[in-house]
C-alpha cells in the first residue's frame, strides 16, 4: 500500500512555521532576555485584569454570539466614532475574533478568491504572506525603502491591475515603526477606488506613535470606508497579548464573507477577555498618553543601547515597538546566523530580519528588536550585547 499520502499538504510545505515564535522558544531554551517577539514583560492595567476577573467570577464563561459580544461590539464602535469620527454599525459592521491574527485570515479568506491578487507593502508582518498562500491569492510587493520606509508612488501604480482585488496595509508598522502619512495613504485610496480594490488594513499598534505622528485610519478618506477592513485587538494597546480579543471592520457587505469564515475558524473569541474589553475600551485618554510616554521612553532606551552596540538604525521608529537594525559590524554571517549566535552566546533573543521580506537576501543584514519591555530588561539586554563588541 502506497504511504505517499501521509504527508503535509503542498500549501502547508510552502511555508515555514513562524520564525518570531521559534526565537521564542530558543530564548526560553538558553534563557535569553526575549527582545524577538512582541510581548510585554511589564503588568496590564490592573482595571482590565480586575474586569477579567470579575466577568470570570459572573460566569460569563459559556460561547458568546459568534461575531462578538454585543456590549464590546458596542464598545469598539463608540471608541472608533471617538477616536476616528467612524460610524460604524455595531450589530452588522464587526466581527470580534481570536486576536488581529484570526481577524486577517478570516478576512483574506472572506473576500479573496484563488488567483485574486494582493498588493503587500515589504518589510511585513510574517503572518502575511501565509495568510496570502492559504487564500489562494498571489501576492504582488513592494518596498518600503529606508532610512524612512517610504515607497515608490510609480511602483505601486504598477502593481495595480485587472486582478488586483486588495492591499495590505500594516501601520504603525511590524517591523519598521513606519506610520503611513494622510498623504502616502491618499495614494493608496486614490488606487484602490480606480481599481475596485479593499484595503486589508492592520492597525493592532494604533494608539502606539511617538513624536507627534499620528495615526490616520485609511477607512476615513474619502470613498475608503465601504472598501476598507479595519483590523485591530486588545493585545498591544492594553498589554494582554495572550487572551487573543481582536475585532475586524468591515461594511456589510465585506462583513458577509468575514463573519461565516470566522464561524467555521474559531467559533468565537474568549467570553470573559470580551467582557473585560469593555472596560478597556473605555479607559480615559490619560492612559494613552502614559503609555506612549512609556513607549516612547523605551525607545529612545532601545536606540541608544543599538548605538552603543555598533549597530545601525536608519531611523527612529515613528509608532509600534519595534526597530529594524544592520547587524553586519558582528562578523557573524547572515540575520540567520547572527539571531542564533546572540541568543546562544550573548542571551539575547530578537528576530531575522529576512522573515519579513519576500526575498532573504534584502533582509540578510537586519534584525528586528522589540523594545516592549520594562526599561531595566533593555538596559540588561544591553549589558549582555556588549560583551560581543
Amino acid at each position: 500500500m502506497s504511504r505517499t499520502r501521509l504527508r503535509a499538504s503542498t500549501k502547508a510545505s510552502s511555508f515555514t512555521e513562524s520564525v518570531i515564535r521559534d526565537m521564542t522558544r530558543l530564548a526560553d531554551r538558553h534563557g535569553a532576555i526575549n527582545l524577538g517577539q512582541g510581548f510585554p514583560d511589564f503588568p496590564a492595567p490592573s482595571e482590565v485584569k480586575d474586569a477579567a476577573a470579575r466577568a470570570i467570577a459572573a460566569d460569563h464563561n459559556q460561547y458568546p454570539v459568534t461575531w462578538g459580544v454585543p456590549a464590546f461590539r458596542e464598545a469598539i464602535a463608540a471608541a472608533y466614532a471617538r477616536d476616528y469620527g467612524l460610524e460604524i454599525d455595531p450589530e452588522t459592521e464587526i466581527c470580534v475574533t481570536c486576536g488581529s491574527t484570526e481577524a486577517m485570515i478570516a478576512s483574506m479568506l472572506g473576500v479573496l478568491d484563488p488567483g485574486d491578487h494582493v498588493v503587500v507593502f515589504e518589510p511585513f508582518y510574517e503572518n502575511y504572506a501565509p495568510d496570502s498562500i492559504i487564500a489562494g491569492a498571489v501576492t504582488r510587493h513592494i518596498s518600503l525603502s529606508p532610512p524612512d520606509w517610504t515607497f515608490d508612488e510609480a511602483d505601486l501604480r504598477a502593481a495595480f491591475e485587472p486582478r488586483t482585488r486588495a492591499v495590505v496595509i500594516n501601520t504603525p508598522n511590524n517591523p519598521t515603526g513606519k506610520v503611513f502619512s494622510r498623504a502616502e495613504l491618499t495614494v493608496i485610496a486614490a488606487l484602490c477606488i480606480e481599481h475596485d480594490a479593499i484595503a486589508i488594513t492592520d492597525e493592532i499598534y494604533e494608539h502606539i506613535t511617538y513624536d507627534g505622528a499620528r495615526h490616520v485610519p485609511i477607512a476615513t478618506l474619502p470613498g475608503m470606508s465601504d472598501r476598507t477592513i479595519t483590523i485591530s485587538a486588545l493585545s498591544k494597546t492594553y498589554s494582554v497579548t495572550g487572551w487573543r480579543v481582536g475585532w475586524a471592520i468591515a461594511s456589510r457587505r465585506l462583513m458577509t464573507g468575514i463573519r461565516p469564515v470566522h464561524d467555521f475558524l474559531t467559533v468565537a473569541a474568549p467570553a470573559p477577555f470580551q467582557v473585560a474589553g469593555i472596560t478597556a475600551m473605555q479607559l480615559p485618554g490619560t492612559y494613552y498618553e502614559r503609555m506612549r510616554a512609556d513607549y516612547a521612553e523605551r525607545r529612545d532606551v532601545m536606540l541608544r543601547v543599538l548605538a552603543d552596540c555598533g549597530f545601525e538604525v536608519g531611523s527612529a521608529p515613528e509608532g509600534a515597538y519595534y526597530v529594524m537594525a544592520d547587524c553586519s559590524h558582528l562578523g557573524l554571517g547572515d540575520d540567520v546566523a547572527t539571531a542564533r549566535h546572540l541568543v546562544e552566546h550573548a542571551g539575547v533573543a530578537t528576530v531575522p530580519g529576512s522573515s519579513f521580506v519576500s526575498v532573504a537576501a534584502e533582509g540578510a543584514h537586519l534584525l528586528r528588536f522589540a523594545f516592549c519591555k520594562r526599561v531595566e530588561t533593555l538596559v540588561a539586554a544591553g549589558e549582555r550585547l556588549r560583551r560581543l563588541i
